[in-house]
């Protein structure tokens, strides 16, 4: 089956699957709403009562936003880091790059910038930027790049980031210790519109350059030479793919915190199914790992009645094994 028959069979099956999981999980919680109610909640607000449409439309919907295009979004670096990287196990976690923007963002609360408009973002942005000609530089070696040699430079750059974090949060007064805790693991409770808008800007851009460059993708998979004898300009392909992903594993951590393996499960998932063909495989692994998060923020935030788990944790606990599967299986 060709790329466009793909995309004309999923991506509606898809999109239809994000729009019910998106309506089921803001009914979730501990006041449940039925799912016509939450419906009429964000198409018919005068229909329902002031208690049912501020908990749907102040508290759960920009929460279900957000994850969405956090899920997404690290759904979209994955699926970049592994083509260009020619490597299943490659995704902004791994490779260090979500460690690194974690470390600026943390910089930032710590010097009060937080709430200064995109101070976050440029911070997690720079953090982010200089784990990845940080890892480049160790990994390089006789001018050649090899995939593990690279996982494992990520590994150690990531470890190293993880450290500096530790003692950003042993410099921190105590109340800035819980707040900076609680986002290390990955966390959508604070989640608000304007969080939404600076993430879905960087989305938008991130997704056109991306699927601009699918032909490109899908060229590098056979290697840098046989790219660059079909035209591909191959350097400057890299570097412009790279800086995409980057800003987008910034963008989502500044965000959300350190929300670990959805750019490594999701890719790989929708690969299996459809293939490596990254003009299906880009805007199916976005919706498919939007969906995902969703789904994992609304278990993290109901198994447990009186205490709500940073989705961070499901997501490690789920992607952990998976990766542990993946580097067995390549070995």
């Amino acid at each position: 089956m060709n790329p466009g028959r793909k995309l004309a069979v999923t991506l509606p099956i898809l999109s239809l699957a994000v729009v019910i999981t998106s309506l089921a999980a803001a009914g979730m919680g501990a006041a449940h709403i039925p799912i016509r109610e939450t419906a009429l909640a964000i198409f018919h607000p005068d229909a329902v009562s002031p208690e049912v449409l501020a908990i749907v439309r102040e508290l759960r919907l920009p929460r279900i936003i957000v994850g969405l295009l956090v899920g997404g979004g690290l759904a979209l670096s994955g699926v970049v880091f592994q083509a260009l990287l020619r490597n299943p196990l490659a995704d902004p976690f791994i490779l260090g790059v979500s460690s690194g923007a974690a470390v600026g963002v943390v910089a930032s609360m710590l010097l009060g910038l937080e709430d200064v408009l995109w101070a976050s973002e440029l911070f997690a942005f720079v953090g982010a930027m200089t784990t990845v000609v940080i890892v480049f530089r160790i990994a390089r070696i006789k001018e050649r790049l090899y995939p593990h040699t690279m996982l494992l430079t990520g590994v150690i750059v990531n470890a190293f980031f993880s450290a500096a974090i530790m003692f950003f949060i042993s410099i921190a007064r105590n109340e800035e210790i819980r707040e900076i805790l609680l986002w290390m693991m990955g966390n959508l409770s604070l989640s608000s519109m304007e969080d939404a808008l600076a993430v879905g800007g960087v989305f938008v851009v991130v997704g056109i350059i991306v699927l601009y460059h699918a032909r490109n993708m899908n060229l590098l998979l056979g290697g840098d030479e046989s790219a660059a004898s079909l035209g591909v300009e191959v350097q400057k392909t890299k570097m412009v793919l790279f800086v995409a992903a980057s800003a987008m594993a910034a963008v989502v951590v500044s965000a959300a915190g350190v929300v670990g393996f959805v750019g490594l499960v999701i890719p790989h998932m929708i690969r299996m199914i459809l293939g490596a063909d990254h003009r299906a495989l880009i805007p199916s692994a976005v919706l498919f790992g939007g969906m995902f998060l969703v789904i994992a923020d609304t278990a993290a935030r109901t198994v447990i009645t009186e205490i709500e788990l940073p989705v961070g944790v499901l997501t490690a606990l789920l992607g952990a094994p998976f990766f542990i599967y993946l580097l067995r299986r390549d070995l």
